[in-house]
C-alpha cells in the first residue's frame, strides 16, 4: 500500500509541476502540407491522435484534399516526419522556423500601468480587467460591468454592457465574445479595440452603437488565457482537471449536438468535449447569461485564424433554413471588412468552410436560442503567423472587424 501511495504522490507531483511550469517552444516549426488525395488525409488525421512527445499540434486541421494543413511540431518530430511527408508526396513547407521567437516577440513588451491603455499591444488578464473597470467608470452613462461567474480556478469572468437607451423597453441586443480558445490572442485584442472605439468615438459611431444593447465578453476562457501568459503560450482549453489531463475545449462543450463529429472523448485531446455538455462552469454560465437576455438578435464568437466569417451549422454540412439570410449577412460583413485594408474573408457555413465541429457556441445560440444571426469568425491571418500574430496587426484587425460588425448590424436591422 505504501508503494502505491508513493507512486500516486509522485504522479500527482509531476502533474502539479507540469501545470505550473513554463513550456517553451524553442526550435518548434510550423509546417504546411497540402494533401493531394484521400490517403494523405487519412495519414494526417492519424497524426491527430498522437499524444506525448510525438504530439503534433494542428493549427489548421486536415479538412479536404487540396486544402492546406498547418502543424506545429518539435525539432525531433520534424526530423522524423519530414522524410515521411516527402514519401507520401505531400511536400512540406516550413511556415514558421522557430515558434519561441514569435512568442517572445509577442509577450515581452514593457507596459506602463500608469499610462493610457495601449490598444496596439497584447495585454495580460489583469491589465484587461483594469481596462474594463476604467472604461466603464469613464463612460458610466453608457457602459457597465456585469459579472457572469467564477471560473474553474476562481477568476471572475466579467463582461461589458453598452446601452444608450433611456426607454424602459429593451432594444434589440447583440452579443460579442472573444478568447474562448485562449491562445487566439488577436480575438480578445480585436474585441477590446472595437469596444474602446464604441465608447471613445461614440459621437462618430452613434447610429451604430444606439441601434442595439451590446453585451461584450472580451475574455471568455480566463483561466486558459492566464495560462498562455504564465506557462504555455499555446494552451487552447479550459483548466479543469480530467484524470492526468487538463482542460476541455470550450467550443465543443455546448449543449447542442454535443460530442458528435468533430469533437473528441479523449481528455488529452485539444478538442475534448468534456465529460458532459456544459460540464465547464465558464460555458454553462455564459450560456445562462445569453439565455437571460431578451430580444437578442446577433451573436459573434471571435476566433483566429484563417479569415472566415461562418454561420451554422457546425455539427453537419447540411444547411439550416435561415442559411440564405445568414450567409448574406456574412457577405455584407466580409465586403465591409475588405474595404478597409483589403483583407479578404470567406463566408459560409462552419462545417462546409472549415470542418465539422459539434457542440459549438454558434450552433447552440442558433439552434437552442433562436438567434438567427449567429456566427463564428476566424480573424487574421492566413497562416504566416497563425496564432502568433504580431501586435502591429491588432489595430488593423480591429479597424476592419469593426466595419464588418457595423455592416452586419445594419443588415440584421433591415433583415430581421
Amino acid at each position: 500500500m505504501m508503494r502505491v501511495s508513493t507512486l500516486a504522490l509522485v504522479v500527482l507531483t509531476i502533474f502539479v509541476l507540469a501545470r505550473g511550469s513554463e513550456i517553451r517552444y524553442d526550435g518548434y516549426k510550423v509546417v504546411r502540407v497540402v494533401p493531394q488525395k484521400y490517403e494523405h488525409l487519412l495519414a494526417l488525421k492519424a497524426l491527430q491522435g498522437q499524444t506525448g512527445h510525438d504530439k503534433v499540434d494542428f493549427w489548421l486541421a486536415p479538412r479536404q484534399v487540396g486544402v492546406p494543413v498547418d502543424m506545429s511540431m518539435s525539432p525531433e518530430v520534424f526530423q522524423r516526419l519530414y522524410a515521411s511527408f516527402n514519401l507520401w508526396g505531400i511536400f512540406p513547407t516550413v511556415i514558421i522556423d522557430d515558434v519561441q521567437k514569435l512568442i517572445d516577440a509577442q509577450k515581452y513588451v514593457t507596459y506602463d500601468v500608469e499610462a493610457d491603455f495601449d490598444y496596439s499591444q497584447y495585454h495580460t488578464l489583469s491589465e484587461i480587467e483594469a481596462w474594463m473597470k476604467n472604461i466603464t467608470d469613464t463612460y458610466s452613462d453608457k457602459a457597465s460591468l456585469f459579472e457572469i461567474t467564477k471560473s474553474y480556478e476562481a477568476r471572475t469572468i466579467n463582461g461589458i454592457k453598452i446601452s444608450t437607451s433611456t426607454s424602459p423597453d429593451p432594444r434589440p441586443a447583440f452579443w460579442m465574445e472573444g478568447g474562448i480558445h485562449s491562445r487566439e490572442w488577436i480575438s480578445p485584442a480585436t474585441v477590446i479595440y472595437m469596444t474602446g472605439q464604441m465608447l471613445d468615438n461614440y459621437e462618430a459611431l452613434k447610429d451604430f452603437v444606439d441601434s442595439y444593447d451590446w453585451y461584450i465578453l472580451p475574455v471568455f476562457n480566463v483561466d486558459g488565457y492566464e495560462r498562455t501568459w504564465n506557462g504555455d503560450r499555446m494552451w487552447r482549453k479550459t483548466m479543469s482537471v480530467h484524470g492526468i489531463c487538463t482542460g476541455v475545449d470550450p467550443n465543443r462543450n455546448w449543449d447542442f449536438h454535443w460530442n458528435e463529429n468533430g469533437a473528441s472523448s479523449d481528455p488529452c485531446s485539444d478538442t475534448y468535449a468534456g465529460p458532459s455538455a456544459f460540464s465547464e462552469i465558464e460555458v454553462k454560465e455564459v450560456a445562462n447569461k445569453i439565455a437571460s437576455i431578451a430580444n437578442l438578435k446577433g451573436f459573434i464568437d471571435f476566433h483566429s485564424f484563417y479569415q472566415y466569417w461562418m454561420s451554422p451549422w457546425g455539427y453537419t454540412t447540411e444547411l439550416p433554413k435561415d442559411f440564405k439570410d445568414m450567409d448574406e449577412g456574412g457577405k455584407a460583413a466580409c465586403d465591409a471588412l475588405e474595404a478597409v485594408h483589403g483583407t479578404k474573408f470567406e463566408h459560409g457555413s462552419i462545417a462546409n468552410i472549415i470542418y465539422v465541429a459539434s457542440g459549438s457556441s454558434a450552433d447552440w445560440t442558433y439552434g437552442k436560442q433562436d438567434i438567427k444571426y449567429s456566427y463564428g469568425v476566424e480573424l487574421r491571418d492566413r497562416g504566416e503567423y497563425g496564432f502568433l500574430l504580431p501586435a502591429d496587426q491588432i489595430i488593423p484587425s480591429g479597424e476592419e472587424t469593426l466595419q464588418a460588425v457595423i455592416a452586419l448590424a445594419k443588415f440584421i436591422t433591415n433583415n430581421p
